[in-house]
């Protein structure tokens, strides 16, 4: 069995085409509402669902443009700046209806050529995110894939962290502990534990990744729960009531 192990390399056609069928499945979701629906808040703070979707459109152009740059080796960062971000958000907020779902289905039609046109040899290619994370070109369709699964929980339509596809949450778990919060200073050292015996460990301490054995008593504050239920709390889309942790509180998790 192997301890500590890293997260599953990243699988750029599996995760391109998860893309399209979570945002045909947002595409659903957002075309049942109204343009009254689009000004009413979202689930997260200080955003309408017109801010929100707003978003979701330029973070695909935004992606488009590291696909680009991983292309063609031509620095191109994912905005001009984090000013031209945010105005370009509240600039498409108060559109109506039909003027996002029709922003959504192109900037992801344009995303979508963006992956095709990458050849394999790229993949490996490193480049520069927002606030300076570097990332692989081959991890981008699955940084994707997490805005869209995500944010439609945002929305605040009825689709719920119970609702995400087991393929994602296997996978939001990986990157969440072996990449987003592995050795992160200000997360404590966590191990999760999921009904079915698989362990997680990340934050302050160098082991991190699954865990496939007991391990008895370790120095980790001790998280258990259904792994929907962790990504849940893992990603600030829950509050973790679901979850167990040994009759202690739960550790306190920076911001995404």
């Amino acid at each position: 069995m192997t301890d500590n192990a890293p997260p599953a390399t990243p699988d750029f056609a599996q995760d391109a085409a998860a893309v399209r069928e979570a945002t045909d499945r947002l595409l659903v979701s957002v075309g049942k509402l109204d343009d009254a629906a689009i000004g009413e808040p979202s689930l997260l703070p200080d955003w309408t669902r017109g801010h929100l979707l707003a978003h979701v459109a330029r973070n695909a152009d935004a992606l488009v443009n590291l696909l680009t740059w991983a292309r063609t080796g031509v620095r191109t960062p994912m905005y001009a700046s984090a000013e031209a971000r945010d105005a370009d958000i509240a600039a498409g907020a108060d559109r109506p209806l039909a003027v996002h779902l029709d922003d959504l289905r192109s900037s992801a039609e344009r995303f979508d050529a963006a992956v095709a046109a990458l050849p394999p040899a790229r993949l490996p290619y490193e480049l520069e995110m927002r606030n300076g994370v570097i990332e692989r070109a081959a991890r981008l369709p699955f940084r994707r894939l997490a805005e869209v699964e995500l944010h439609r929980i945002d929305l605040g339509v009825g689709y719920g962290i119970e609702q995400l596809p087991t393929a994602f949450v296997d996978a939001e778990l990986a990157f969440m502990t072996g990449v987003k919060f592995a050795g992160h200073v200000d997360v404590p050292a966590v191990e999760l534990r999921a009904p079915d015996g698989r362990r997680w460990r990340t934050g302050r301490t160098e082991h991190t990744g699954v865990v496939t054995e007991d391990t008895g008593d370790v120095p980790y504050v001790v998280v258990s729960g259904p792994p929907a239920e962790l990504v849940g709390w893992l990603t600030g889309r829950a509050k973790g009531t679901g979850l167990d942790t040994r009759g202690g509180p739960l550790p306190a998790l920076p911001p995404l």
